[in-house]
């Protein structure tokens, strides 16, 4: 029977969630919190993979699954000393099963290299006995084998389910019989939660506990799987036989009498009694046994709903039809000379407000955190690491950062390419570390902020920083440049991602190719974002990646250039200035500096830059945005004039123009005419006079 696409799909999202938990516990024991419930957070992270891809007949990741939850059943058992070794093949061991799902869901071979030697060190902190072949491992519901320990002390079992439990037509008597068949069993329930008067029954209530007590049961592995489906619609508590259960007056149930004693009430979790809530919390819902009328059952957690990407990005195109009905309307009521005072402008006003409320509702549907692609580059840096032969610490700050996830899907290549670059070029081996004076172990950095309605990620080394004199010496023997150019630090910098670029000096696996750096600012530009370089020689070096949070609409502010409307996103712009005469000075033949907070900062002609023809009119006849690139730390942009501001829906020009220097989309306007978005940073790069700094400094001493 083939298996259902849909269902397939949701499991591998299901993974995604798994990967992450798995990660951040692993993360959590190499940063000392070694408490039996983050090795169980771990341990329940591979074992619910393992127990779905079965289901599946995924068998070379239910194989590799079972060794990596056998280790770590031998550490939470403590039968095994967390050390630094074992906790690296543990991380290792997290990297290679996050691959084996993407190989699973891409349906391609794993690569055998990466997994047999990672197989081979969990075996080794195993020892011969469990060395079992992979076809045992092949997943059949609760019948899985295991081997039994001398000290076979039993487990007990108490759970109760949850409202949602009997929502998705769960049925603990089902439950309760596959624990049986573990081992001879003694089966109870807690009915002291009943209310005395039938009046006062709640059908939304909970009030059942089930607790059974197994014999001869080594291992919790057998019951964990009959609950991996169900753990987060019940309140379960496993522990060994001999630990005491909670106080409480059980009924015994004999195991043939479960059909006609097990309730299918829906039910909900009463807070623990270790967490009932105090006094002065009149708000919290206080479990008693004949609940008020009026009392509210406990909240759960919110539960996350799964959308079809294809769904969210149809109401994207219509929150983006609706901007533009919107503009269309306002240009309409222009034009019929309607007076301000008209209820009709109050109206329009109303309905802005609702489309951009809209806009940002469907915006932050497609919102996710970086933590999922920050972890899979932490997989790259340590794989990088580990081929260089460098000892690397890797740190990340904002991974709760949201960005859409277009954003996200499209920064995984460019990021891969800086950190291995960052690793391989920019980190120095331990023995050159150690002979500056510096920590033998580096430092790699990730960081994610938001900042003026743009995503920043930054990725910082500790390691020499840009040696710009080779650098420059390179860029001029491979002809990208003229021996006799001169260069600021900033365009030296920016040398590195010219096509072809190359500091290695022989061929590996990370870098020598000549391919790499280019590809990054080519999708990141296509991204509509920059990328900026800050680098001080011993210190280390630090790429800025500055993007759009969405990829769908933004605000912008609507110009007039050359005769042409046009669009500058409105995250770039400063401010707008109309300068006065004694603001603008000349340099140069024909470039001009404003003057602003005793400094001065370059003019650059949009339309002259665009291919227009340059304006003849004096620079206090026309409008100044003074906005903030890459290339150039400020710049001024000359503009005829400025008509408005307003969102825009963002359109690629891509696939149908390919990429056009100085514009990055286009936007359909409220009469139906197309209006260009410029890009800021291709306008201002290499506009400025090469020897801007010295001339600047020259007019201001003058």
């Amino acid at each position: 029977m083939a298996t259902d696409p849909s269902i397939l799909d949701t499991f591998f999202e299901e993974c995604e969630d798994l990967i992450v938990a798995l990660t951040e516990g692993l993360t959590e024991m190499r940063d000392g919190a070694e408490d039996d419930e983050t090795v169980n957070a771990v341990f329940r992270a591979v074992h619910s993979i393992k127990g779905a891809a079965g289901a599946f007949a995924l068998d070379e990741l239910v194989g590799f699954a079972h060794k990596f939850e056998t280790v770590l059943d031998e550490l939470r058992s403590n039968r095994l000393t967390t050390d630094e070794k074992l906790l690296r093949v543990l991380q290792r061991a997290g990297d290679v099963l996050a691959d084996l799902v993407e190989a699973a869901r891409d349906n391609i071979p794993a690569n055998r290299d990466q997994v047999d030697p990672v197989l081979n060190e969990l075996q080794a902190f195993l020892g011969a006995e469990d060395d079992q072949p992979e076809e045992e491992f092949v997943f059949e519901a609760m019948t899985l084998d295991f081997d039994s320990a001398e000290d076979q002390s039993g487990y007990l079992v108490s759970f109760r389910p949850s409202h949602e439990f009997y929502a998705c037509g769960h049925d603990p008597a089902l439950l309760i019989k596959a624990l049986n068949e573990l081992g001879p069993a003694t089966i109870s329930v807690d009915e002291t939660a009943l209310p005395d008067d039938f009046g006062e029954f709640d059908w939304e209530g909970g009030y059942l506990t089930w607790t059974i007590e197994i014999e001869d049961l080594a291992t919790d592995l057998s019951i964990l799987e009959i609950f991996q489906f169900v753990d987060d619609l019940c309140d379960l508590k496993i522990s060994p036989r001999d630990t005491p259960p909670p106080p409480s007056t059980p009924q015994t149930i004999e195991t043939e009498d479960l059909p006609d004693i097990v309730t299918t009430a829906a039910v909900e979790v009463a807070p623990k009694e270790e967490e009932k809530p105090s006094a002065d919390a009149p708000d919290a819902a206080t479990p008693s046994p004949g609940p008020k009328a009026d009392a509210k059952p406990a909240k759960r957690n919110a539960t996350s709903l799964r959308v079809d990407p294809k769904r969210v990005d149809r109401l994207i195109n219509a929150v983006g039809e609706l901007i533009i009905n919107q503009s269309v309307i306002s240009q309409r009521l222009e034009k019929a000379a309607i007076p301000n005072a008209s209820d009709l402008f109050a109206d329009l006003d109303d309905y802005k407000l609702l489309a951009r409320e809209i806009q940002e509702g469907v915006m932050a549907i497609r919102a996710q955190p970086v933590k999922p692609l920050f972890q899979r580059m932490l997989r790259i840096a340590r794989e990088a690491a580990d081929g260089t032969g460098k000892d690397v610490a890797i740190v990340t700050h904002g991974e709760n950062t949201e960005v859409d996830k277009t954003v996200v899907e499209r920064l995984a290549d460019p990021l891969t390419h800086m950190i291995r670059n960052a690793i391989d070029h920019g980190i120095e081996a331990p023995e050159q570390r150690k002979a500056v004076g510096k920590p033998t172990q580096g430092v790699l950095t990730l960081t994610a902020s938001q900042r003026s309605g743009s995503i920043v990620i930054e990725i910082a080394d500790d390691g020499a920083g840009l040696n710009r004199t080779r650098i420059r010496a390179i860029a001029v023997e491979k002809g990208l440049i003229p021996a006799d150019a001169t260069l600021s630090e900033q365009e030296i910098d920016q040398l590195l991602f010219a096509p072809g670029f190359s500091t290695a000096t022989e061929i590996t696996n990370l870098s020598g190719r000549g391919v790499g750096m280019d590809v990054v600012k080519t999708a990141i530009t296509t991204l509509g974002g920059r990328v900026g370089i800050t680098s001080v020689p011993g210190k280390g070096t630090t790429f800025s990646i500055t993007l759009p949070l969405t990829l769908a609409v933004m605000d912008g502010m609507i110009i007039n250039v050359g005769g042409q409307t046009m669009v500058v996103p409105i995250s770039s712009i400063l401010e707008s200035i109309r300068p006065n005469t004694s603001d603008i000075s000349r340099i140069g033949l024909n470039g001009e500096l404003l003057r602003i907070r005793g400094e001065y900062v370059p003019i650059v002609d949009l339309a002259d830059r665009l291919g227009h023809p340059r304006d003849e009119r004096k620079m206090t006849e026309r409008v100044l945005l003074l906005i903030q690139t890459e290339a150039v730390p400020q710049c001024a942009l000359a503009v005829d004039d400025i008509f408005d501001q307003r969102q825009v829906v963002v359109k690629s020009m891509q696939g149908n123009y390919g990429a056009i220097s100085g514009i990055s989309g286009a936007t359909i306007l409220g009469d139906g005419k197309i209006a260009l978005i410029i890009d800021p940073d291709a306008i201002a790069l290499n506009a400025a006079p090469r020897n801007f700094e010295e001339e600047a400094t020259h007019v201001a001493a003058s």
